[in-house]
């Protein structure tokens, strides 16, 4: 796009096309030679590449020397300003980073979070004008999706965390629906929690987002509620895919 204006292009790729990481996998095959040559323990996807020392001393040799075989032998060029030399905690690569314990294990990284939580908050938005059932469709597809990708990190319960968020999300929007007092006791009895419970919540003057997080809404919308609605779970979906594999 030039001025808003949709031109044809003679040089590169597209970006987040299939035909990139093929091409990187072509002209970077002689790095990976080289790293296995110096014995590194390394791992690439496309151009993105983690190498792994005992260091920050052999971490800054090993960036400097890298850095001049990519640029004087394959003529690229190395982007600094993405590239560093840290704990392995510290970075991230493909989603994924490491806990800092003696024996790490693979965890999300925290931008993944906060970029999935970004998702979900425009899929559940009190004002978007869309049923419960597409909403919980759009979800389903995007986290059976996500999950199955993200299905390595070893850290359970930051997906049980996220899941618990999800259905407060929809709580909320439940909350919010309802609208008028009236309106939320009589739902909330008919889903059986007990008249006082339900005079409480109707009456109260708490947020939505407040009240979606009380005993007497976590009663009356709790897990069986969900799986009713068709809702999918990621701590569910997680389980299955580690033990099929």
């Amino acid at each position: 796009m030039v001025n808003g204006c949709c031109i044809a292009t003679d040089q590169g790729t597209p970006q987040g096309g299939p035909l990139s990481p093929l091409l990187a996998n072509i002209m970077l095959d002689e790095l990976d030679w080289e790293l296995m040559r110096r014995g590194h323990r390394f791992a690439r996807y496309a151009d993105d590449a983690n190498i792994y020392v005992r260091s920050r001393r052999a971490g800054e040799r090993v960036m400097a020397n890298v850095k001049r075989f990519v640029e004087e032998k394959l003529k690229f060029k190395v982007n600094l300003q993405k590239s560093a030399v840290d704990r392995q905690w510290r970075r991230k690569f493909l989603g994924f980073s490491f806990t800092s314990n003696k024996e790490p294990k693979i965890r999300l990284a925290p931008k993944i979070i906060s970029r999935f939580k970004g998702k979900i908050r425009k899929l559940t938005c009190r004002s978007r004008s869309q049923s419960m059932k597409e909403r919980i469709n759009n979800l389903n597809t995007y986290m059976v999706g996500w999950i199955g990708y993200f299905k390595l990190a070893d850290t359970r319960s930051v997906i049980t965390s996220l899941d618990e968020w999800i259905r407060r999300r929809l709580r909320m929007c439940y909350l919010k629906q309802w609208k008028k007092p009236k309106t939320k006791r009589k739902k909330l009895v008919a889903l059986g929690l007990p008249s006082e419970w339900a005079s409480l919540i109707s009456g109260s003057r708490k947020g939505y987002w407040r009240l979606s997080n009380t005993p007497q809404i976590n009663k009356a919308l709790g897990l069986a509620f969900w799986r009713e609605q068709g809702l999918k779970s990621l701590t569910e979906r997680y389980d299955y895919l580690r033990s099929a594999t």
